[in-house]
Parts: C-alpha cells; structure tokens; sequence
C-alpha cells in the first residue's frame, strides 16, 4: 500500500498534465432530492473524511464495503455515504463537494463540461452488473411476463393521463387502475429505463409516484394490488416475499432477472454496469483514499454478490486497479449509456481504455 501511495504523486502529476477530463449536471433543478446518510467511522480520531454520494441502486455496494472498511482499527478514516440519485451525486461531485459518486450509469457529456469547466477529473470503476427489475404486487393474479413494447406504450411521455388501467396495455388483463411507480428523475435508472425503453433518455410520462430511493418505491408496490414498477435488482432480492418481478420480453424471449440472465446476456435490455467514479487529485487525503478505494475493487465482487447484483469478471476488476494505480482518468462511454451491453462487452472496452 505505501508503494502505491508513493507512486500516486507522480502519476497524477503526469496526468494532470495529459487529461483534461469531466462530467455535468442534472438539468432537473426542481425535482425533489431524497438523501440518505449512512456515516461510519472508527472509535479512534479520525485522519480523513471521504465523502461518498450518488446513486442509491449503488448505495448497498458501498454501505456494505464502508462497514467492511472500518471493522479493522487501522483504518480510521471517516466515511460518510450518501444517496441523491447518480445525477444529483454528479451535481456534487463536479462540484467538488465529494470523493466518489456512486454511479448507475455512465457520466454524460453535460456532466463532463461542468467536471472540466470546474477542474474536477476523475477515474471511472466499473464495480458491478444490475439487472433492472419490473415489478408488481404479489396480488397480481394476471401478469407473469411484459414485452418492451407494452413498457413503451405505458411509460412513454404521450401515455400520460391515457394509458391508466391494466387493459388498455394487455386486452386479457383486466380492467383495473394501472398505478405506477419509478425512479425520480434524479436517478441515473431512470436515465437508462426511460432510454431503454423509450428510446430517448429522460422522456417518460410524470404521472407516477417518483422518488430516488427505492425502497419508497418498494413499499408503495408491496401495498398496491395495481402496481407496476422498476428499480435495481438488488432491492428486488431483498424484498421477494413482498413482490413479483416481471418476465421482460425483448421479442426473443421472456426472460426473468437473474444473475445467469444477466451473465449470458438474455436479459435485454435493462441489464447495466454499475460505477464508482474517484476524484483522487483534489482530495484532502489522497493517500486515505486511494486506501478505501483499493479496498472497495477487492471487496466488490463478494459484496456485489451478497447485496443482489452480479459481479464482473475478476479481470475487470484488475483493471480498475490498473487505472486507479496510474491515475487513468476518463470515460470509455463517450458520454450516454450503451443499451444492451454485456459483461464481455464491458471488459473489452476496459482494456482498450
């Protein structure tokens, strides 16, 4: 670790002279931000502060790695973690009020000009994949399966205040109120569901209950016999005995979310990578943070797993070291989201960065 940390110094030094790299903002100013702290710290004084904020599909990964982190005495830094939605943690990030932001999409071109505008540059972790879940209330006798079409015609921008009971997207399903719930518009899921499945991000209809942190949206399905909604994985696994997930049809297959779907690529297309994406060069401590950071890339496979997500290949996370080790700051996304990417996709795109 002192090698590294030696290292560090020069290799960004050298960088900061090459790249000229960053990321932007969320255009949705007024939309409500919900933000959930989880503090952890060591009982002895602490020597730095990293600041985490960002995507709470993300948040379970770097809870669970902060909690890790700070069960061995010697790591006595401070680690506050934070969730407002992967643009409104980019918001801060680019802002440089924060170390790392949690990320379930990749960092867009407006982001990068507010990055670059405010100096602020960063290296870019894929950490995990996540099968994005539709979901609906046990109750629900009638839908077992849903095609991306019918999800079209219920979430597209012209479906609002029309599209509003079961029967007008299935005519064998009854005629019931169609209550939906979804990401808010804060939420890097819902720059990629609403891409995804609309074919242009952030055009969705606004009539649904909306909110950042999924477990909102959790419990309003869990008591809503007319609920449909989407959110990550993870929050689906947890909570099975209180809700149903959706067989998505793409027009092969109805294929449910799991981590055998999502590794051999059937569930098309709201399988995604999820981030962390690092400010090593302004921050306070950088030696702590590249510490905690190391840590996370070990622990994010076993973490990963246990919290409902699927792991990368061990390459992959070889070569978050890689780039986290020479400071190799940037994107290999170009600045939007690639639908239907896979895990081999990923890790070829890794190595070419």
């Amino acid at each position: 670790m002192n090698a590294i940390a030696n290292k560090l110094p020069l290799a960004f030094g050298m960088f900061a002279m090459l790249c000229s790299c960053t990321a932007t903002t969320n255009p949705s100013a007024n939309t409500q931000q919900i933000s959930q702290t989880t503090t952890v710290s060591s009982e002895t004084a602490a020597t730095a502060t990293i600041k985490i904020d960002g995507s709470s599909t993300v948040y379970p990964i770097t809870q669970a790695i902060a909690k890790q982190f700070q069960e061995n005495q010697k790591n006595n830094s401070q680690i506050q973690v934070n969730f407002s939605g992967t643009s409104g943690g980019f918001e801060k990030f680019c802002a440089g009020e924060i170390d790392i932001n949690d990320a379930s999409r990749p960092i867009t071109q407006e982001e990068m000009a507010v990055c670059n505008k405010n100096g602020v540059r960063y290296i870019e972790l894929p950490v995990a994949f996540d099968a994005l879940t539709v979901a609906v209330n046990p109750a629900n006798s009638w839908a077992k399966d849903i095609t991306v079409e019918e999800l079209k015609k219920i979430w597209e921008p012209g479906a609002e205040r029309k599209i509003t009971r079961w029967n007008q997207v299935r005519a064998s399903w009854p005629d019931r109120p169609l209550n939906l719930y979804g990401a808010g518009k804060n939420s890097g899921t819902f720059d990629y569901f609403t891409e995804a499945i609309v074919g242009q991000a952030k055009a969705s209809r606004n009539d649904y209950t909306a909110s950042e942190d999924d477990e909102v949206l959790v419990n309003g399905i869990s008591k809503d016999a007319n609920a449909l909604g989407y959110f990550g994985f993870a929050y689906y696994e947890k909570n099975q005995n209180k809700l149903k997930a959706l067989a998505v049809n793409n027009g092969k297959e109805a294929v449910l979310p799991s981590r055998q779907t999502v590794e051999k690529a059937r569930y098309q297309p709201l399988s995604r990578p999820l981030f962390i994406y690092v400010n090593p060069w302004d921050a306070k401590n950088k030696q702590a943070l590249n510490k905690f950071v190391t840590f996370y890339i070990q622990k994010a496979p076993t973490t990963a797993s246990s919290v409902g997500y699927v792991p990368l290949p061990n390459e992959a996370y070889h070569i978050d070291n890689v780039h986290l080790n020479t400071g190799k700051a940037g994107t290999v996304f170009a600045g939007k989201a690639q639908i239907d990417l896979t895990l081999g996709e990923l890790l070829r795109r890794q190595k070419q960065f």
